[in-house]
């Protein structure tokens, strides 16, 4: 695979899974949408075919690892060169960005009626239309990246670490494909799977970043993006779904060469 190869491969294919994971969870959230209120398998499921799409989609390009999570964990088996490796987070953190603004050009209408709904702007029996603080998280920061139901923050990172560690384990021991940098055919359907069981199992607390590219490049999408009272993007929270993940791939890493290398 050329670098050239890699970058474009990353860049649509974590693009693809960020349009439709942060898809499901916009169709879930607005009320003027046809899925609204379809709940917690829905988003589950639609995340998990999201990674089965954009694998499909790139993979003979890349490998397609659409995390850097995933670049980690193959990193620390050795099948990386440190060229590839930041090549691959480059196109990541690029893809997450523009899939965050595909999502919002997608349900633009929604957004839109949703940011300047009464109720949701001002609260239940809200007299006005007071906008939101410019500090505190937004009605519709969920759609971009994630939060815990409890703050605290050890277990927050536990969850996240512990999480990202079946994943990147996961992709380790399904079979790479013959480059040894990515997914191979049944490896991807199976860590499709992966996906949905750990968002039904685990993503109770954190909502499930396991990837410190969807997480952050939605919310610095969030921050940019022209929305009237959307809110802070929750910075003081956004270094847990960054560095939960990475620790839970070395972690994997370590475990793969130890025990199935």
């Amino acid at each position: 695979m050329s670098s050239s190869d890699i970058f474009l491969g990353e860049v649509i294919g974590t693009a693809v899974l960020i349009l439709l994971g942060g898809g499901v969870c916009a169709a879930v959230t607005f009320k003027k949408s046809k899925a609204f209120n379809a709940g917690w398998v829905a988003i589950a499921f639609g995340w998990g075919f999201a990674v089965m799409t954009a694998v499909y989609m790139t993979g003979h390009l890349s490998g397609a690892h659409l995390n850097p999570a995933v670049t980690v964990g193959i990193a620390i088996t050795g099948d990386l060169s440190a060229g590839d490796f930041f090549t691959y987070i480059a196109g990541q953190m690029v893809g997450a960005v523009i899939g965050a603004v595909l999502v919002w050009i997608a349900y633009y209408g929604q957004f839109m009626a949703h940011l300047t709904d009464r109720e949701v702007v001002g609260g239940p029996g809200a007299q006005d239309t007071r906008a939101a603080s410019s500090t505190d998280p937004g009605p519709v920061l969920g759609i971009f990246s994630t939060a815990p139901e409890i703050r605290n923050t050890w277990q927050n990172l536990a969850t996240e670490i512990i999480g990202t560690l079946v994943l990147v384990l996961a992709v380790l021991t399904q079979g790479l494909n013959d480059s040894g940098k990515g997914l191979g055919t049944l490896g991807a359907l199976i860590t499709a799977f992966v996906v949905v069981s750990i968002g039904l199992s685990l993503g109770g607390p954190t909502g499930y970043a396991i990837n410190p590219a969807r997480d952050l490049g939605p919310r610095i999408a969030h921050a940019l993006l022209p929305m009237p009272n959307k809110g802070g993007s929750d910075w003081s929270y956004a270094w847990i779904p960054v560095a939960g993940p990475l620790v839970g791939a070395l972690i994997a890493g370590g475990i793969y060469n130890v025990a199935f290398k």
